[in-house]
């Protein structure tokens, strides 16, 4: 399964992300391309423990949340379309600097090549290993680059 712990997977992420232009336009969802770079950086501050925007595991991730989190980390399924992104994650800004912004995220992604926030918890799946931080991040990744067909 791909991890972003992998450099050859963080190389391929970057280049996806280095391929989103102004025109680029979802194939689902709401969000447009400036939304979902932003989207994406202040989920990955999140995960690499730069930002907390979130305060800990939410009560139906603690009833649901390792189920998921199973269901989500044992194969090389992407991540179905229209999930909800989470009212931490929501941006509403709709225009940004999308050259600037494609580069934060692309820093963020390489970022993972040192990642060292094994303490991190996420708001539904709770505590996570690093093995499925790493496929989760990837599959995140994919996921919003796939929306938007890159």
């Amino acid at each position: 399964m791909k991890t972003i712990f992998d450099k050859a997977t963080i190389d391929e992420l970057t280049a996806r992300v280095n391929s989103l232009n102004e025109n680029s336009k979802p194939l689902w969802g709401k969000m447009n391309v400036y939304q979902m770079t932003m989207h994406c950086t202040k989920w990955n501050e999140w995960v690499l423990g730069i930002t907390n925007p979130v305060n800990g595991q939410e009560f139906l991730g603690k009833i649901f949340g390792k189920m998921a989190l199973k269901s989500n980390t044992k194969n090389d399924k992407p991540i179905g379309k229209n999930m909800p992104a989470g009212k931490a994650f929501t941006i509403k800004q709709k225009e940004c600097d999308l050259e600037a912004q494609k580069k934060t995220l692309m820093n963020l992604i390489a970022d993972f090549e040192n990642f060292s926030n094994d303490k991190f918890i996420h708001d539904f799946f709770g505590k996570m290993t690093r093995e499925q931080i790493g496929i989760f991040v990837y599959k995140h990744s994919d996921h919003h680059l796939r929306q938007f067909n890159v």
